[in-house]
């Protein structure tokens, strides 16, 4: 971790550990901020070869993207995961295209060239909705990090059948991790915030943390899936993937890595293969 990253964390902890102090609400507040705001975003430097710029409203603001190979029957809609844009998933464009995809790929809100601040996965999982009916219908889905529990949330009240096919490269699989992971990182042990924390995310949204599962979601969706995960996997635990491997879902199909991490997955080469392959 750079010098400047640690200056920051550590300002951060002292920060809430004040708020706190004064307001156990207001401390959870700002975590909840904190938690959706992307601490990067990547800009497209050129515009990709054979793309069509596209863009919609959404929430009042402009999603900027792309597609490829308009129009096709069979289309596919890549996700990117949070802090991440949509061009880091390029080099799987030109091989969809090859077996006769529309390829479609968006900066979610706040990420890449779509303006905002933040992020949540409601919101994510919204604009997915969005996508599908003004561009769609979307047959398949390649989705990492992040973008798992969107398309999970999103395709859990979409209709659709076993026909359709989502790939899930190192998914969130569970909300409930990544917020113990910021606490772990902040240093925060504080059970009265966290309290606070899990009822601001529950009136927010009208569901506790616990229901933000991937392991939940796969329950409600017919899609054959193939799950890619890494042992070494730092961000998005593969604990919790094994759990939904342990629930022993037919419609799931696991492949487990080593040695690739949260996001060297995505560019490997038998990752890819393996990918392009099932869709």
């Amino acid at each position: 971790m750079k010098r400047t990253q640690r200056l920051k964390i550590a300002f951060i902890k002292t920060k809430f550990k004040l708020t706190a102090l004064l307001s156990k609400k207001r401390a959870a507040q700002q975590l909840f901020t904190l938690f959706c705001t992307p601490y990067a975003k990547s800009k497209r430097t050129h515009a990709p070869n054979g793309a069509q710029a596209v863009e919609f409203i959404f929430n009042g603001a402009k999603v900027k993207g792309y597609r490829w190979n308009h129009s096709q029957q069979q289309k596919v809609l890549i996700l990117h995961g949070f802090s991440s844009a949509a061009h880091k998933f390029d080099s799987y464009v030109q091989p969809l295209v090859n077996k006769g995809y529309e390829v479609l790929s968006f900066d979610a809100p706040a990420h890449g060239s779509s303006p905002g601040k933040t992020c949540n996965a409601v919101e994510y999982a919204a604009m997915i909705k969005q996508v599908m009916e003004t561009f769609g219908p979307v047959n398949s889905f390649m989705a990492h990090s992040f973008g798992g529990i969107a398309v999970s949330l999103a395709l859990e009240t979409i209709p659709h059948s076993t026909s359709n096919k989502i790939v899930l490269i190192a998914p969130a699989t569970e909300t409930t991790t990544a917020i113990n992971s910021i606490f772990k990182m902040l240093d925060i042990n504080n059970h009265a915030v966290r309290m606070e924390l899990d009822n601001l995310i529950d009136s927010i949204s009208g569901h506790p943390t616990s229901w933000f599962s991937i392991r939940r979601a796969v329950k409600n969706i017919n899609a054959k899936i193939l799950w890619l995960h890494d042992e070494d996997d730092d961000t998005t635990p593969l604990s919790d993937a094994l759990k939904v491997k342990e629930d022993n879902n037919e419609h799931i199909q696991f492949v487990i890595t080593k040695g690739l991490g949260h996001r060297r997955i995505y560019h490997d080469a038998a990752v890819k293969k393996a990918v392009i392959a099932f869709l």
